[in-house]
């Protein structure tokens, strides 16, 4: 072939190939011109909304765009049909939060609205490449019923780019309403924290706990103890009550005289409450549960103080703290506390209160246990320790007359739980013990709720922890109808997926409710309030 015949089928080929790269790029510039610009996904969180709150966050939408798309948003749409009386509601109000999951009202988007079945919010905003982040939260009256749930979806937004219909990640979750017991600052005080539930012989609810004025930790530090109660159910609750706090004993400052772990017992038959807490004075820097924080002996200063206040008229007045430590204390244990839960009554009037301490200086040496008053609060008797290594307790009479004890356990994450037969003079492991209910390490809640159905007596355990072995996060509800042998999953009831302390404490509000006290995601203490029906039935 001659040179120029070389060449012109030279020119053939890289004609072809040329062809063929224009040929690829308009089709794959096709492809990308009918990619999606961007999508859109909303969900709601399980976690109550709450009464008190400024801000109840109800539903994320989470916007994503693709990266070098130009975007911005004009309006989101909401949906709030399944929302059982939007007369709960006093406002709603649209927020971004940038490309960040957790709540923040620091930019709202448009104004805020009125409560309707459908809602729009408008308001110019730009979308970045990737995650972009908003919230619809509302704010409840103070009359919004306890019984009732909310719930928003996003079912339409208008982009600069066109419409955009977000996919419902959560169908037909909704919030249920709570109320925002005690939240940062409430009274001028840092932090609540551990609350003990009990329901007077009146029908009052009584919550005890810490209130923490400086900051956030345990003691020492300057903590008393504080009640707020309900004469409604706990719909609304009566100013706080400071029923103990030990001053400047001893000629100390009050960061070094605090009062910890609340417990209380109501005496059905008397209508008399008592409350217990442990006390410290001096130790600075320490605590009662390490170390040197707590010496055995009974000498104030070096040995944490076992308390207790009792009041005569539905938790309206209380005494003058009593130190029991020398009465209930053995010399050589190196602690003896409240745990910071109810009580409970047995037929016969005894009074049974559970209770906590250490018998050495070891992490571990910790111990949980039973006190008993056969005579009304008069005098108070300590069984034997239940179980080495547990410490924060509850206790619930079973079918046949004995005593559950559960325990927080600091061996593996899994609740110990034993029984006792003669009010803790002896104990044996019930078949749950260390293997079934699963725990972070936390304070759990352990109560007995009696009912009939078609004419029979019956009942069923409650328990209520943060259900997870990481963290202190899914708060749950589980309910046992054969003394605590099994717990179905057709039972669970999560409260709230979120981080908070856990701390549950759980009562019995009336004859078709039961009452919860936690630490959650959405404030320091949070109070909810279920049927019967509707945890028996799930």
């Amino acid at each position: 072939m001659s040179r120029f015949g070389y060449l012109f089928c030279f020119a053939l080929l890289l004609g072809d190939a040329i062809s063929t790269q224009a040929q690829d790029a308009n089709a794959k510039s096709s492809t990308d011109s009918n990619a999606p610009k961007a999508s859109a996904i909303s969900s709601q969180p399980v976690h109550p909304v709450l009464i008190r709150n400024e801000h109840g966050p109800m539903t994320r939408v989470v916007v994503e765009v693709a990266k070098g798309v130009e975007a911005g948003a004009k309006s989101f749409v909401f949906q709030l049909d399944d929302t059982d009386d939007l007369g709960d509601l006093e406002s709603l109000t649209l927020f971004s939060t940038g490309d960040k999951d957790e709540f923040s009202s620091a930019t709202p988007i448009g104004e805020p609205a009125k409560p309707a079945k459908e809602v729009t919010f408008r308001g110019e905003r730009v979308l970045n490449a990737g995650k972009n982040v908003f919230w619809l939260s509302c704010h409840l009256k103070p009359t919004a019923d306890l019984s009732h749930r909310v719930a928003a979806s996003c079912t339409s937004m208008e982009t600069t780019n066109g419409k955009l219909t977000p996919r419902d990640d959560s169908p037909g979750a909704r919030h249920r309403i709570g109320v925002a017991l005690r939240k940062h600052n409430d009274d001028g005080v840092h932090t609540y924290r551990i609350p003990a539930l009990a329901t007077s012989a009146k029908g009052t609810l009584l919550c005890v706990y810490d209130m923490r004025r400086r900051m956030g930790r345990d003691l020492q530090e300057d903590i008393d103890i504080g009640l707020s109660r309900s004469t409604d159910g706990g719909q609304s609750w009566e100013p706080v009550r400071v029923i103990m706090d030990m001053g400047e004993y001893g000629g100390l400052p009050q960061e070094l005289n605090g009062c910890s772990d609340p417990g209380l017992i109501v005496d059905r038959q008397t209508g008399e409450i008592f409350c217990f807490a442990v006390w410290m004075n001096g130790k600075p820097g320490k605590h009662q549960w390490n170390d040197d924080g707590s010496e055995p002996g009974f000498e104030i200063g070096k040995s944490a103080q076992f308390l207790m206040v009792r009041s005569q008229d539905d938790g309206l007045t209380w005494s003058k703290p009593e130190n029991l430590t020398r009465k209930l204390k053995q010399e050589a244990w190196w602690l003896l506390a409240p745990s910071p839960q109810q009580g409970i009554n047995l037929p016969d009037g005894t009074l049974v209160m559970p209770v906590q301490g250490r018998d050495g200086r070891a992490a571990t040496a910790t111990f949980s246990t039973i006190m008993i008053s056969r005579d009304h609060g008069m005098t108070w008797t300590v069984g034997k320790p239940a179980y080495s290594g547990g410490n924060e307790c509850q206790a619930a009479q079973l079918g046949d007359g004995s005593i559950m004890l559960n325990m927080r356990n600091d061996h593996e994450r899994f609740r110990a739980v034993f029984v006792t037969k003669d009010l803790g003079q002896t104990w044996q492991p019930h078949t749950t013990n260390r293997n079934t209910l699963i725990e972070p390490n936390c304070n759990g809640s352990l109560l007995r709720v009696d009912y009939e159905a078609a004419g029979e007596k019956k009942h069923v355990l409650l328990f209520a922890n943060p259900h997870t072995q990481k963290g202190r996060t899914h708060h749950t509800i589980q309910i046992s109808f054969d003394d605590g042998q099994t717990w179905p999953k057709s039972h669970h009831l999560l409260l709230d997926e979120g981080r908070g302390a856990g701390y549950p404490s759980l009562t019995r509000v009336d004859d078709r409710h039961v009452g919860i006290v936690y630490e959650g995601s959405q404030s320091h203490l949070i109070f909810e309030k279920f049927s019967l029906d509707e945890l028996l039935k799930r």
